[in-house]
Protein backbone atom coordinates (compact mmCIF):
# COMPACT_ATOMS: atom_id res chain seq x y z
CA UNK A 1 0.00 0.00 0.00
CA UNK A 2 1.40 3.79 -0.75
CA UNK A 3 1.97 5.35 2.23
CA UNK A 4 2.71 9.25 1.49
CA UNK A 5 4.05 11.45 4.36
CA UNK A 6 1.25 12.81 6.59
CA UNK A 7 2.39 16.25 5.17
CA UNK A 8 2.07 15.55 1.69
CA UNK A 9 -1.54 13.44 1.91
CA UNK A 10 -2.38 17.06 3.50
CA UNK A 11 -0.94 19.22 0.52
CA UNK A 12 -3.07 21.06 -1.63
CA UNK A 13 -0.86 20.93 -5.19
CA UNK A 14 0.45 23.94 -6.28
CA UNK A 15 -2.34 25.28 -9.21
CA UNK A 16 0.48 26.56 -11.92
CA UNK A 17 -0.96 28.65 -14.95
CA UNK A 18 -2.68 26.89 -18.00
CA UNK A 19 0.16 25.90 -20.87
CA UNK A 20 -0.62 27.18 -24.63
CA UNK A 21 -0.18 23.08 -25.93
CA UNK A 22 -2.61 22.71 -22.96
CA UNK A 23 -5.50 24.95 -24.17
CA UNK A 24 -4.44 24.06 -28.27
CA UNK A 25 -5.60 20.68 -27.37
CA UNK A 26 -8.35 20.75 -25.25
CA UNK A 27 -10.35 23.37 -27.26
CA UNK A 28 -9.13 22.93 -30.56
CA UNK A 29 -7.33 26.00 -30.89
CA UNK A 30 -4.30 27.38 -33.29
CA UNK A 31 -1.60 27.97 -30.60
CA UNK A 32 0.67 29.78 -32.82
CA UNK A 33 -2.63 32.57 -32.31
CA UNK A 34 -3.55 31.89 -29.02
CA UNK A 35 -2.39 35.01 -26.44
CA UNK A 36 -0.77 33.94 -23.22
CA UNK A 37 -1.64 36.29 -20.65
CA UNK A 38 -1.62 34.32 -17.47
CA UNK A 39 2.17 33.79 -17.21
CA UNK A 40 3.71 36.65 -16.15
CA UNK A 41 6.34 36.26 -19.18
CA UNK A 42 8.29 38.34 -21.18
CA UNK A 43 5.85 38.58 -24.72
CA UNK A 44 9.20 39.73 -26.64
CA UNK A 45 11.14 36.39 -25.93
CA UNK A 46 14.64 35.65 -25.12
CA UNK A 47 17.81 37.79 -25.80
CA UNK A 48 18.84 37.14 -29.34
CA UNK A 49 22.08 36.59 -28.09
CA UNK A 50 20.98 34.09 -25.66
CA UNK A 51 19.64 32.03 -28.61
CA UNK A 52 22.72 32.21 -30.72
CA UNK A 53 25.00 31.54 -27.66
CA UNK A 54 22.65 28.45 -27.08
CA UNK A 55 22.75 27.17 -30.68
CA UNK A 56 26.95 27.54 -30.59
CA UNK A 57 27.06 25.39 -27.24
CA UNK A 58 24.46 22.55 -28.02
CA UNK A 59 27.00 19.96 -28.45
CA UNK A 60 27.64 20.65 -24.14
CA UNK A 61 24.39 18.72 -23.28
CA UNK A 62 26.40 15.51 -23.49
CA UNK A 63 28.32 17.10 -20.13
CA UNK A 64 27.97 17.97 -16.48
CA UNK A 65 27.48 21.36 -15.82
CA UNK A 66 30.09 23.16 -13.94
CA UNK A 67 30.11 23.12 -10.35
CA UNK A 68 32.20 26.29 -10.51
CA UNK A 69 30.22 29.44 -11.93
CA UNK A 70 32.21 31.98 -10.80
CA UNK A 71 31.88 33.54 -14.19
CA UNK A 72 28.72 34.09 -13.88
CA UNK A 73 27.99 34.71 -10.15
CA UNK A 74 30.17 37.69 -11.18
CA UNK A 75 27.78 38.76 -14.04
CA UNK A 76 25.04 38.37 -11.32
CA UNK A 77 26.96 40.38 -9.01
CA UNK A 78 27.83 42.95 -11.46
CA UNK A 79 24.12 43.56 -12.40
CA UNK A 80 22.91 43.67 -9.07
CA UNK A 81 25.29 46.06 -7.36
CA UNK A 82 26.75 43.11 -4.83
CA UNK A 83 29.78 41.35 -4.52
CA UNK A 84 30.44 37.88 -5.74
CA UNK A 85 30.39 36.81 -2.07
CA UNK A 86 26.42 38.00 -1.80
CA UNK A 87 25.33 35.81 -4.49
CA UNK A 88 23.74 32.19 -5.12
CA UNK A 89 22.32 30.74 -7.92
CA UNK A 90 20.20 27.89 -8.56
CA UNK A 91 18.27 25.87 -11.20
CA UNK A 92 14.76 25.56 -11.49
CA UNK A 93 14.27 28.72 -11.19
CA UNK A 94 13.74 31.45 -7.67
CA UNK A 95 11.80 27.71 -6.93
CA UNK A 96 15.01 26.12 -5.98
CA UNK A 97 16.50 29.02 -3.75
CA UNK A 98 12.98 28.72 -2.23
CA UNK A 99 13.72 24.70 -1.12
CA UNK A 100 17.50 25.82 -0.67
CA UNK A 101 16.25 28.35 2.43
CA UNK A 102 14.01 25.87 4.16
CA UNK A 103 16.60 23.56 4.15
CA UNK A 104 18.66 25.65 5.49
CA UNK A 105 16.55 27.59 8.22
CA UNK A 106 13.63 24.99 9.40
CA UNK A 107 13.22 22.29 11.65
CA UNK A 108 9.89 20.73 11.89
CA UNK A 109 7.31 22.78 13.55
CA UNK A 110 8.86 26.61 12.55
CA UNK A 111 6.88 28.85 11.08
CA UNK A 112 7.26 30.62 8.25
CA UNK A 113 4.89 34.51 7.87
CA UNK A 114 3.32 35.44 4.15
CA UNK A 115 1.08 38.03 3.63
CA UNK A 116 -1.86 37.01 1.48
CA UNK A 117 -2.96 37.36 -0.97
CA UNK A 118 0.74 36.84 -2.06
CA UNK A 119 2.70 34.03 -4.36
CA UNK A 120 1.83 31.07 -2.91
CA UNK A 121 4.52 28.83 -3.87
CA UNK A 122 6.10 29.78 -0.73
CA UNK A 123 3.83 27.94 1.28
CA UNK A 124 3.63 24.78 -1.07
CA UNK A 125 7.59 24.40 -0.99
CA UNK A 126 8.06 24.94 2.50
CA UNK A 127 4.91 23.12 4.48
CA UNK A 128 6.49 19.79 3.07
CA UNK A 129 9.38 20.34 4.94
CA UNK A 130 7.86 20.80 7.90
CA UNK A 131 7.21 24.07 8.26
CA UNK A 132 3.73 26.02 9.62
CA UNK A 133 2.56 28.80 7.81
CA UNK A 134 1.25 32.03 9.43
CA UNK A 135 -0.64 34.44 7.32
CA UNK A 136 -0.52 38.21 7.46
CA UNK A 137 -2.55 40.87 5.34
CA UNK A 138 -2.24 42.47 2.26
CA UNK A 139 -5.11 45.08 1.95
CA UNK A 140 -5.56 44.66 -1.52
CA UNK A 141 -7.94 48.13 -1.26
CA UNK A 142 -5.20 49.92 -0.51
CA UNK A 143 -3.09 47.43 -2.10
CA UNK A 144 -0.46 47.97 0.36
CA UNK A 145 1.43 45.96 2.87
CA UNK A 146 -0.66 45.75 6.78
CA UNK A 147 3.14 45.57 8.09
CA UNK A 148 1.31 45.84 11.22
CA UNK A 149 -0.39 41.98 11.18
CA UNK A 150 3.07 40.95 9.75
CA UNK A 151 4.95 41.75 13.03
CA UNK A 152 2.36 40.56 15.44
CA UNK A 153 2.68 37.51 13.99
CA UNK A 154 5.99 37.24 14.35
CA UNK A 155 7.22 34.93 17.83
CA UNK A 156 10.27 32.96 18.40
CA UNK A 157 9.04 30.15 16.06
CA UNK A 158 9.33 32.31 13.38
CA UNK A 159 11.97 31.35 10.93
CA UNK A 160 11.51 32.78 7.57
CA UNK A 161 9.33 35.90 6.56
CA UNK A 162 7.89 36.52 3.18
CA UNK A 163 7.40 40.33 1.72
CA UNK A 164 7.28 40.03 -2.20
CA UNK A 165 7.10 43.37 -3.55
CA UNK A 166 6.01 44.38 -6.37
CA UNK A 167 3.39 41.28 -4.59
CA UNK A 168 2.33 38.58 -7.14
CA UNK A 169 -0.83 38.85 -8.04
CA UNK A 170 -1.55 42.70 -6.80
CA UNK A 171 1.28 44.34 -8.22
CA UNK A 172 2.09 46.88 -5.02
CA UNK A 173 5.01 47.52 -3.68
CA UNK A 174 6.26 47.53 -0.25
CA UNK A 175 7.83 50.53 0.60
CA UNK A 176 11.59 50.99 2.37
CA UNK A 177 10.14 51.93 5.89
CA UNK A 178 7.84 49.11 6.44
CA UNK A 179 10.78 46.60 5.16
CA UNK A 180 12.94 47.99 7.40
CA UNK A 181 10.59 47.68 10.66
CA UNK A 182 10.04 43.94 9.65
CA UNK A 183 13.66 43.55 9.44
CA UNK A 184 14.30 45.15 13.24
CA UNK A 185 11.31 43.05 14.34
CA UNK A 186 12.80 39.96 14.59
CA UNK A 187 15.77 37.84 14.10
CA UNK A 188 14.15 35.73 11.45
CA UNK A 189 15.35 36.28 7.82
CA UNK A 190 13.36 38.34 6.03
CA UNK A 191 12.89 37.31 2.42
CA UNK A 192 12.12 40.02 0.25
CA UNK A 193 11.05 38.72 -3.32
CA UNK A 194 11.99 41.03 -5.88
CA UNK A 195 10.98 38.75 -8.96
CA UNK A 196 9.44 41.96 -10.63
CA UNK A 197 11.51 44.80 -9.50
CA UNK A 198 12.80 45.66 -12.52
CA UNK A 199 9.46 46.55 -14.05
CA UNK A 200 9.28 49.12 -10.82
CA UNK A 201 12.54 50.85 -10.91
CA UNK A 202 12.62 50.01 -6.99
CA UNK A 203 15.16 47.70 -5.02
CA UNK A 204 16.55 47.04 -1.50
CA UNK A 205 20.08 46.55 -2.57
CA UNK A 206 21.39 48.74 -0.17
CA UNK A 207 19.66 47.19 2.81
CA UNK A 208 22.19 44.27 2.76
CA UNK A 209 25.11 46.15 4.03
CA UNK A 210 23.02 47.11 7.41
CA UNK A 211 20.60 44.10 7.93
CA UNK A 212 22.23 40.43 8.56
CA UNK A 213 18.74 38.68 8.59
CA UNK A 214 17.95 40.57 4.65
CA UNK A 215 17.25 38.02 1.99
CA UNK A 216 16.75 38.97 -1.74
CA UNK A 217 14.85 36.85 -4.22
CA UNK A 218 15.44 37.19 -7.92
CA UNK A 219 14.77 35.52 -11.06
CA UNK A 220 16.03 35.57 -14.78
CA UNK A 221 12.11 34.14 -16.21
CA UNK A 222 10.55 37.92 -15.81
CA UNK A 223 12.16 40.69 -17.85
CA UNK A 224 15.32 38.48 -18.94
CA UNK A 225 12.78 36.47 -20.57
CA UNK A 226 14.66 32.88 -19.51
CA UNK A 227 11.56 31.49 -18.09
CA UNK A 228 12.01 27.96 -20.02
CA UNK A 229 15.76 28.12 -18.78
CA UNK A 230 14.73 27.82 -14.94
CA UNK A 231 17.90 30.05 -13.33
CA UNK A 232 16.85 31.86 -10.18
CA UNK A 233 19.46 33.68 -7.60
CA UNK A 234 19.87 35.21 -4.23
CA UNK A 235 21.05 38.07 -3.13
CA UNK A 236 22.43 38.04 1.25
CA UNK A 237 25.31 38.20 3.89
CA UNK A 238 28.24 35.82 3.23
CA UNK A 239 27.79 34.00 5.86
CA UNK A 240 24.03 32.93 4.74
CA UNK A 241 25.06 32.16 1.67
CA UNK A 242 27.94 29.75 2.80
CA UNK A 243 25.12 28.19 4.55
CA UNK A 244 22.81 27.88 1.86
CA UNK A 245 25.60 26.28 -0.42
CA UNK A 246 25.65 23.50 1.90
CA UNK A 247 22.46 22.13 0.77
CA UNK A 248 22.10 23.47 -2.53
CA UNK A 249 22.40 20.42 -5.23
CA UNK A 250 25.70 21.07 -7.22
CA UNK A 251 24.29 20.46 -10.70
CA UNK A 252 21.43 22.28 -10.37
CA UNK A 253 22.14 24.96 -13.00
CA UNK A 254 22.50 23.00 -16.68
CA UNK A 255 25.21 24.01 -18.98
CA UNK A 256 22.60 25.54 -21.47
CA UNK A 257 21.02 27.76 -18.98
CA UNK A 258 24.51 28.89 -17.37
CA UNK A 259 24.94 30.25 -21.43
CA UNK A 260 21.81 31.65 -21.75
CA UNK A 261 22.18 33.20 -18.96
CA UNK A 262 25.44 34.81 -19.38
CA UNK A 263 24.72 35.99 -22.66
CA UNK A 264 21.45 37.88 -21.37
CA UNK A 265 23.23 39.62 -18.59
CA UNK A 266 25.67 41.24 -21.14
CA UNK A 267 22.93 42.04 -24.00
CA UNK A 268 22.24 45.43 -21.52
CA UNK A 269 19.96 47.04 -24.78
CA UNK A 270 17.86 43.68 -24.79
CA UNK A 271 17.17 44.40 -20.77
CA UNK A 272 16.63 48.10 -21.26
CA UNK A 273 14.55 47.88 -24.14
CA UNK A 274 12.47 44.82 -22.79
CA UNK A 275 11.78 47.18 -19.62
CA UNK A 276 10.79 49.98 -21.06
CA UNK A 277 8.39 48.30 -23.74
CA UNK A 278 6.56 45.98 -20.75
CA UNK A 279 6.37 49.01 -18.76
CA UNK A 280 4.54 50.71 -21.73
CA UNK A 281 2.74 47.86 -22.35
CA UNK A 282 1.38 47.98 -18.77
CA UNK A 283 0.82 51.41 -18.88
CA UNK A 284 -1.38 50.70 -21.81
CA UNK A 285 -3.37 48.15 -20.75
CA UNK A 286 -4.46 49.54 -17.33
CA UNK A 287 -5.79 52.87 -19.08
CA UNK A 288 -7.23 50.39 -21.56
CA UNK A 289 -9.24 48.23 -18.43
CA UNK A 290 -9.70 51.31 -16.39
CA UNK A 291 -12.81 52.45 -18.86
CA UNK A 292 -14.50 48.99 -18.22
CA UNK A 293 -17.51 50.46 -15.76
CA UNK A 294 -17.70 46.83 -14.52
CA UNK A 295 -14.24 46.20 -13.73
CA UNK A 296 -12.30 47.00 -10.86
CA UNK A 297 -8.28 47.44 -12.01
CA UNK A 298 -5.45 48.09 -9.44
CA UNK A 299 -2.22 50.05 -10.25
CA UNK A 300 0.78 47.48 -10.86
CA UNK A 301 4.32 48.03 -10.30
CA UNK A 302 5.07 44.56 -11.67
CA UNK A 303 4.25 43.41 -15.34
CA UNK A 304 0.66 42.11 -14.65
CA UNK A 305 -2.74 43.62 -13.70
CA UNK A 306 -4.81 42.87 -10.91
CA UNK A 307 -8.58 43.01 -12.29
CA UNK A 308 -12.26 42.47 -10.03
CA UNK A 309 -14.54 41.00 -12.09
CA UNK A 310 -17.73 40.62 -9.65
CA UNK A 311 -19.70 43.11 -11.50
CA UNK A 312 -19.56 41.51 -14.88
CA UNK A 313 -21.50 38.65 -13.39
CA UNK A 314 -19.16 36.66 -14.37
CA UNK A 315 -16.60 34.65 -11.61
CA UNK A 316 -13.28 34.79 -12.49
CA UNK A 317 -13.47 30.62 -13.44
CA UNK A 318 -16.32 31.57 -16.05
CA UNK A 319 -14.72 34.74 -17.65
CA UNK A 320 -11.25 33.09 -17.77
CA UNK A 321 -12.98 30.36 -19.54
CA UNK A 322 -14.52 32.51 -22.02
CA UNK A 323 -11.91 34.04 -22.63
CA UNK A 324 -9.70 30.56 -23.40
CA UNK A 325 -12.15 29.63 -25.98
CA UNK A 326 -11.62 32.91 -27.66
CA UNK A 327 -7.40 31.80 -27.44
CA UNK A 328 -6.59 34.39 -25.02
CA UNK A 329 -5.37 33.24 -21.37
CA UNK A 330 -5.47 34.83 -18.17
CA UNK A 331 -4.71 33.41 -14.36
CA UNK A 332 -8.09 32.48 -12.55
CA UNK A 333 -7.00 34.02 -9.28
CA UNK A 334 -9.51 31.84 -6.92
CA UNK A 335 -6.62 29.24 -6.05
CA UNK A 336 -5.03 32.21 -4.17
CA UNK A 337 -5.42 32.30 -0.19
CA UNK A 338 -6.95 35.99 0.82
CA UNK A 339 -9.12 36.31 -2.75
CA UNK A 340 -12.52 34.97 -3.61
CA UNK A 341 -13.90 33.77 -6.94
CA UNK A 342 -14.05 36.90 -8.67
CA UNK A 343 -10.43 37.86 -9.46
CA UNK A 344 -8.36 37.85 -12.67
CA UNK A 345 -4.80 38.62 -13.14
CA UNK A 346 -3.76 39.86 -16.32
CA UNK A 347 -0.26 39.58 -17.34
CA UNK A 348 1.29 42.19 -19.83
CA UNK A 349 1.76 41.10 -23.33
CA UNK A 350 3.00 43.24 -26.60
CA UNK A 351 0.61 46.55 -27.36
CA UNK A 352 -0.85 44.08 -30.50
CA UNK A 353 -1.76 41.58 -28.11
CA UNK A 354 -3.16 43.80 -25.45
CA UNK A 355 -5.36 45.49 -28.38
CA UNK A 356 -6.94 41.95 -28.82
CA UNK A 357 -7.27 41.07 -25.50
CA UNK A 358 -9.30 44.35 -25.00
CA UNK A 359 -11.44 43.75 -27.82
CA UNK A 360 -12.52 40.33 -26.81
CA UNK A 361 -12.81 41.07 -23.22
CA UNK A 362 -15.06 43.69 -24.58
CA UNK A 363 -17.40 41.18 -26.31
CA UNK A 364 -17.88 38.92 -23.74
CA UNK A 365 -19.07 41.28 -21.16
CA UNK A 366 -21.62 43.20 -23.64
CA UNK A 367 -22.87 39.82 -24.45
CA UNK A 368 -23.38 38.58 -20.87
CA UNK A 369 -24.73 42.13 -20.28
CA UNK A 370 -27.19 41.84 -23.00
CA UNK A 371 -28.59 38.65 -22.18
CA UNK A 372 -29.12 39.18 -18.71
Amino acid sequence: MINPSKVVKKLDPYVPGRSIEEIASNYGLDSKKIIKLGSNENPFGPSPSAVEALKKNLQQISQYPESNLNNLIKDVASYSGVSPSNVILGGDGADEILDVLGKTFIEPGDEFIVPIPGYMYYEYTLTIQGAVPVYANWDVPSNTLDVNSVIKAINPKTKLIFLCTPNNPTGGLISREDIINVLESTNAVVVVDEAYYEFSGVNNIDLLNEYKNLFILRTFSKVLGLAGMRIGYGLSNPEIIKYMYRVKPVFSLTKLSEVAATATLHDKDYIKKSTELIVESREFLFKSLSKFKNLKVYESKANYILVDVRETRFTAQELSERLIQKGIIVRDCTSFKGLDEYWIRVSVGTLDEDIEFIKILKEIIFMKIKKS
